[in-house]
């Protein structure tokens, strides 16, 4: 099982990955197990789960029905490249201060 934990303030939230909440929901829905009892197992609340189902049905990949918030890679890649502008330009900054404390050899 593929889980990412973050801690806030006082809670921990737990994050699944894809893969996981599929095959959970299929073990309701295809392997006539009982809601209540795949909760308990993997560890998860009924209402979780019945959100989950719900947005399995409503689209036809898992890849569309889980889509996260806004903590799949294209928002990961657009934060990385923002700070890499950033460390640039604190890179040049600091480049054009040595070049005016620097005095120039003679």
């Amino acid at each position: 099982m593929n889980e990412k934990v973050e801690k806030t303030e006082n809670r921990v939230r737990r994050q699944y990955d894809r893969e996981f909440k599929a095959d959970t929901v299929r073990l309701v829905t295809e392997g006539g197990h009982r809601p209540s009892d795949v909760c308990r197992e993997v560890g998860i609340t009924t209402k979780m789960l019945s959100q989950w189902r719900r947005q399995l049905e409503n689209h036809p990949t898992p890849e569309q029905a889980f889509v996260g918030q806004g903590h799949d890679r294209e928002a990961e890649v657009k934060q990385l490249k923002c700070r890499i502008a950033i460390l640039e330009m604190e890179r040049d900054i600091l480049k054009k201060a040595i070049g005016i404390f620097v005095e120039p050899k003679r």
